[in-house]
């Protein structure tokens, strides 16, 4: 049931006040008429016709009621309950003298006999009376309705902080994407400047313009997508290899690259940007850190309805557990991971057999949106 709109309107709406208020005046209808049929009453359509303008009338005041109430949806809920039931009472009142000119003023000569009309006079005693008695009757009958739109008031409460809470944890997790997204390690920008700086120092004009566009291709990729959306696997291997090619400047007799992916598996889905950590890793541990050539190679493969790329090197200086580098690296992965497929997708990494690292991330297949 929706009872408040998204702008952030407080209380009930006017549909769902008036649909409970049809509702109940409905029902009120109904019982009156069935009991007038049990007793015998003479007259059924003059008294159905009069039923017919008291329940209009009550409906009028119901509604009244309803946007005198709706003032307080502000105050506090004490403050609200006693609004509710007090303002029930003169209402009940007013509809209450409104039944009474129905049936006792209003020519009473076509609904009651002689005998009747000696009994339901007009006198003035018997007719504060009567209007009293009819008034505590319908002081319940509205008392139920306003408990009703209490109810009605405080499930739009709920409701509406609900959504709100919803709100601002999509908002939230929304903003960690982008925080985690944005976490490309500022050290291979300087590393890279480094590198062009040697270059342009040692004329190698060539290969500093050759990592110069492969830099602001790398760059013009990876920060104009939205980070919250996924991109095909096709054009995340692209992204690494743009990385790749850079580095392999930096370490041209050093550095090897292999991808090994299936070409049904380019298609899939994947979180923009979510093996840039792991190849920088393999980069920082497996090649900086010796003098030895190191392959660093990626594939993917299909299980069922997951997928595992796979991220090794073969270098001989994997991250120690004590190195809190690779640390950030591997659970902005896990945390992107988590966020975005919850049980589903999942990393695990260590030391290869021999020498190098593996970092292995799973996740489903999913083929469109993105």
């Amino acid at each position: 049931m929706t009872i408040t709109s998204e702008d952030g309107e407080r209380g009930v709406s006017p549909a769902i006040a008036l649909y409970s208020i049809l509702g109940f005046w409905l029902f009120y209808a109904v019982l009156i008429t069935l009991r007038a049929a049990v007793m015998g009453f003479d007259s059924q359509y003059e008294l159905a016709a009069r039923r017919a303008i008291v329940t209009v009338i009550g409906i009028i005041f119901t509604w009244i009621l309803y946007l005198v109430l709706r003032r307080f949806d502000t105050k506090p809920l004490g403050v609200r309950v006693v609004a509710a039931f007090s303002l029930a009472a003169p209402f009940a009142l007013a509809m209450a003298s409104a039944n009474y000119y129905m049936f006792n003023v209003y020519d009473p000569v076509n609904i009651f006999t002689d005998g009747d009309r000696m009994k339901y006079g007009s006198e003035e005693g018997f007719a504060l009376i009567q209007i009293v008695e009819d008034a505590i009757s319908r002081y319940f009958f509205l008392s139920a309705w306003a408990g009703l739109y209490l109810a009605l008031s405080y499930a739009s409460e709920a409701h509406r902080t609900e959504r709100r809470a919803a709100r601002l944890e999509r908002a939230a997790q929304q903003a960690e994407l982008r925080s985690l997204r944005y976490q490309v390690n500022p050290h291979f920008l300087f590393n890279t400047l480094n590198s062009l700086s040697s270059l342009v120092m040692k004329n190698r004009r060539d290969e500093a313009e050759q990592m110069i566009m492969s830099l602001s291709n790398f760059y013009r990729t990876s920060l104009t997508g939205d980070p919250l959306d996924d991109v095909p696997l096709e054009e995340e291997v692209h992204l690494q290899k743009l990385y790749l090619d850079i580095e392999g400047v930096r370490f041209p007799d050093r550095l090897t690259t292999v991808i090994d992916i299936p070409p049904a598996l380019m298609g899939a889905c994947v979180p923009g940007l979510i093996l840039q950590p792991l190849v920088e890793n393999a980069i920082k541990y497996g090649v900086s850190r010796t003098s030895s050539a190191v392959e660093i190679r990626i594939t993917a493969r299909a299980d069922g309805d997951m997928m595992h790329i796979n991220v090794t090197d073969d270098g001989d200086n994997p991250p120690a557990k004590s190195d809190g580098g690779s640390g950030i690296g591997l659970a902005n992965v896990r945390d992107r991971l988590a966020a975005r497929f919850g049980d589903q997708g999942h990393i695990v990494y260590g030391p290869r057999e021999g020498d190098g690292f593996s970092v292995l991330v799973t996740l489903p297949i999913i083929r469109r949106g993105c």
